[in-house]
């Protein structure tokens, strides 16, 4: 008991009791409780403890109980340890909503999800997936169009990476989570000019949508990566060749579906499944058989997250932009964001997080 006990203690106690003083030898002493005030009175033969004193020593514990079961603030999404990112090149909200997607539905029910999120203009490939990947736009990434190469310097990038491209998500995970499992797999061999490839672990492009997806889903299941990015084709060609909205286009769709769910089955199979959000995703949507304009039909592309610490069936009320998806997944994993990223994290997607202020609700212009 120490100092508590201690003759000039008892002294001063006592003199304070007296003059209707006692809590201030109650509180330097850190044992103000109403037991021992009682305790305390009677050992000493104090008469009159004042009334007030009574009262707030009932009080103090039960809010003292009440500050330690309050939640504290939350800044970072907890127990996320994996992203997966699926991205299907040319997958339009129409085509969602249209043709039949069990998968996408499953996800958006359990998930949050935006319909009415916006690619960046031209919405070419090349340009929106540098968007998606590396969190800023063309003008700052310089990816302007298809025809960009890394030694293009119609646009150089405003800042560069650990190469010679502006930074990525890739770039990111590998540096600030050293020994991370990194993947990429992709449909498209274009994709692979776009990020850091001495930051991916698995860099693989196949041929078709099933070698793909097969192969994604055969690396989940072996290496449980930190970040893996897969990227579909199938549904721009269906597109571009039968025009969007066509029978053709709507069965691709449904066969991006099919692949999604064997790449989700992966991760469901392994031990990451319990800490892994899953974001879906596409470059852009189309009209007839093309795209890179600047048409509703165009711009507005899906943004779907499921997993680990997302809220379920939640449609995401604020705008969503292409480079919020690196954004995203960097929030996601607790990583920090390049200055020179202009993507923001969505992150009243996630459990505990409410939706920012100033918010203006999200036009729908499908109705």
């Amino acid at each position: 008991m120490g100092e508590l006990f201690a003759p000039k203690f008892y002294t001063k106690a006592k003199e304070d009791c007296e003059k209707q003083d006692l809590i201030r030898s109650i509180f330097v002493n850190s044992w103000f409780s109403y037991p021992f005030i009682n305790w305390f009175a009677n050992h000493f033969s104090i008469r009159k403890i004042p009334a007030s004193m009574k009262i707030l020593a009932f009080l103090l514990p039960l809010l003292s109980l009440l500050a330690a079961c309050t939640k504290p603030h939350v800044t970072q999404p907890q127990g996320i340890r994996h992203v997966v990112v699926i991205g299907v090149d040319g997958l339009s909200p129409d085509g969602i909503r249209k043709a039949k997607t069990p998968n996408l539905d499953f996800l958006m029910k359990e998930g949050a999800f935006s319909l009415h999120a916006r690619s960046v203009t031209p919405s070419s490939s090349s340009s929106n997936w540098a968007s998606m990947i590396m969190g800023a736009d063309v003008e700052q990434h310089g990816v302007h169009s298809n025809s960009y190469k890394r030694d293009d310097f119609i646009l150089p990038p405003v800042v560069k990476g650990t190469e010679d491209i502006f930074p990525t998500i890739f770039g990111e995970v590998n540096k600030q989570l050293p020994g991370a499992e990194i993947g990429a797999i992709y449909h498209w061999r274009d994709f692979g000019r776009l990020f850091e490839k001495s930051a991916v672990d698995y860099d693989v492009h196949d041929s078709t949508e099933a070698g793909t997806a097969l192969l994604a889903a055969s690396y989940i299941r072996e290496k449980q990566p930190a970040y893996c990015f897969v990227h579909l084709d199938h549904v721009d060609h269906a597109g571009h060749e039968f025009g969007h909205g066509s029978p053709e286009y709507y069965a691709s769709v449904e066969r991006a579906d099919s692949l999604i769910g064997q790449i989700l089955e992966a991760v469901k199979s392994t031990d990451m499944a319990g800490s892994t959000m899953v974001l879906i995703c596409a470059d852009h949507g189309g009209i007839n058989k093309g795209h890179g304009g600047y048409t509703l039909a165009e711009m507005e592309i899906p943004f779907i997250l499921w997993g680990k610490g997302i809220k379920k069936g939640y449609e995401i009320p604020v705008p969503v932009y292409q480079y919020d998806n690196a954004a995203t997944t960097a929030f996601a994993l607790n990583l920090v964001r390049p200055y020179a990223w202009i993507g923001r994290p969505v992150s009243c997607a996630f459990e505990g997080f409410e939706v920012p202020a100033a918010n203006y609700p999200v036009e729908d212009y499908t109705k």
